[in-house]
């Protein structure tokens, strides 16, 4: 992929654009958490059908970002930057303006896929302005992964912010100033690609998204359905049948969403099964940790979400400071092995949790150590997983890397929420059944990371990467 010619200010200028992107598409997943109560209040939701106003977000996102990253080969990824951000707009004014259940999640939705069309178009414009210069793409690379969780848990900070001073519909009107200025800048400051010949998998992009709303759906139905119920069988079984003609449909199209061979690349498959997992792991320790603060504690919104500020600064910090740095000197596989391994071992402390417990003692020390996990293994696996694709498939490979980390946050959620309600987290007026269910989602969340550092020592390729080249270009899957 050919790097612009352009003047290194304005280029860092378009990475803190494409940075900006990628928080407040990871944002949108946690600013509503805060809000909920407030928006089931006022809209009417059933305690069921609140959790959808999570998850229509997230499986349009997670559903269409394979779409998002092909049309960003075919048509530009400025182009789909650019519409991505439009429809983004459009999805907060209507969600921020709903009055009903149904509009309501019919804004989430829109908002997820402007989200899946500006992600990977925007991983694939960072590469066309870096791509070129290894020591600064590894810098980029940094301030890029550095976003994405940092949006996450500020999204938490800020929906309390705006819940408690403002109102609800404010934790999406935020998006839309910030959309027009993204759109104001994005042709001073984007690379314009080029048009390439072919056309989208527009049925292979319904089949991938249906499939996944239907497994999210039916996960997390079962606990109160029954595991073994002929709902939760059927669930599970269209589920599967719907993502297994989506690998049909792929197998037999000229233009397929995502040829199946890319997978063949060698690290390419091991580094999206770490994002998936460390997504499954990283996304359900915030919800949690967010219901903990609040429903046991006894924090109020603002307080809950500035309690998770020291775990933003610690993954920024990380981040772009150390885990570069670390990269160069060790590789990507060992750090993700040790990154995933110490993201376990700070959600194994979080299960011991107490109900008369204290920010303290068992949030703050527990919640640091997780940070720093996550924080060492983000880089080198999105790094590893985006470089091992040819560069004429740079769109696909950030869809892909994408949909890995949102398909994990979505499953990874929903099973953790079934877990948790398994060991008495429904029961919110019980502060010790409550906390028994957050204590046990944190658990599964720590063996996904447990499962993910066993995977990743054992499928990614590792070499020692040349010296002070940390991950970038082809040396980013050392």
């Amino acid at each position: 992929m050919s790097t612009v010619s352009s003047p290194s200010r304005r280029r860092w200028w378009g990475l803190a654009l494409i940075a900006a992107a990628q928080f407040m598409v990871i944002m949108d997943t946690s600013i509503i958490g805060v809000a909920l109560p407030r928006i089931q209040a006022d809209l009417g939701f059933s305690p069921e059908s609140l959790s959808w106003v999570f998850n229509a977000y997230v499986i349009a996102f997670g559903g269409l970002l394979l779409l998002g990253g092909r049309l960003s080969d075919l048509l530009g990824a400025r182009r789909v930057f650019a519409a991505g951000w439009v429809i983004l707009l459009a999805g907060s004014a209507v969600a921020g303006a709903a009055g009903e259940v149904w509009l309501e999640l019919t804004g989430r939705a829109v908002q997820g896929v402007g989200a899946a069309l500006i992600a990977p178009s925007a991983l694939t414009l960072l590469m066309m302005l870096f791509g070129g210069e290894p020591r600064e793409l590894t810098r980029a690379l940094a301030l890029y992964g550095a976003a994405a969780p940092a949006g996450g848990t500020a999204g938490v900070f800020l929906g309390g912010l705006l819940t408690e001073y403002a109102d609800w519909p404010w934790v999406f009107y935020l998006n839309i100033p910030i959309a027009l200025i993204a759109l104001a800048a994005t042709p001073a400051l984007m690379p314009a690609g080029g048009i390439r010949r072919g056309s989208p998998d527009l049925l292979g992009a319904g089949t991938v998204t249906a499939g996944l709303a239907v497994a999210v759906y039916a996960i997390v139905r079962a606990p109160e359905a029954g595991w073994a119920s002929a709902e939760s069988l059927l669930g599970f079984a269209v589920a599967a049948a719907l993502l297994g003609s989506f690998l049909v449909i792929q197998a037999r199209r000229r233009n397929p969403l995502i040829r199946l061979g890319i997978f063949r690349t060698p690290n390419l498959g091991a580094a999206n099964i770490a994002q998936l997992l460390l997504g499954a792991a990283w996304i359900p320790m915030w919800f949690f940790l967010n219901l903990y603060l609040q429903q046991v504690l006894g924090l109020g919104e603002f307080a809950a979400g500035a309690a998770l500020l020291p775990m933003t600064v610690a993954i920024m910090l990380i981040m772009i400071a150390v885990a570069p740095r670390l990269m160069a000197r060790f590789g990507a596989k060992s750090l993700v092995v040790a990154g995933l391994g110490t993201l376990a071992l700070g959600l194994f402390w979080l299960a011991l949790v107490r109900a008369d417990g204290t920010f303290l003692a068992d949030v703050l020390p527990a919640s640091l150590v997780a940070a720093t996990g996550m924080a060492l293994a983000f880089i080198p696996s999105l790094g590893t997983a985006i470089s091992s694709a040819r560069p004429e498939e740079g769109g696909l490979a950030s869809g892909i890397v994408n949909t890995s980390y949102q398909v994990g946050s979505a499953l990874g959620l929903a099973a953790m929420t079934a877990l948790a309600s398994s060991f008495g987290a429904s029961r919110t007026h019980d502060v010790g059944a409550l906390t028994e269910g957050l204590s046990a989602a944190f658990l599964g969340a720590a063996g996904i990371a447990v499962a993910g550092a066993l995977v990743t020592g054992a499928a990614l390729r590792g070499r020692r990467a040349e010296r002070g080249s940390g991950a970038a270009a082809d040396n980013v899957a050392a």
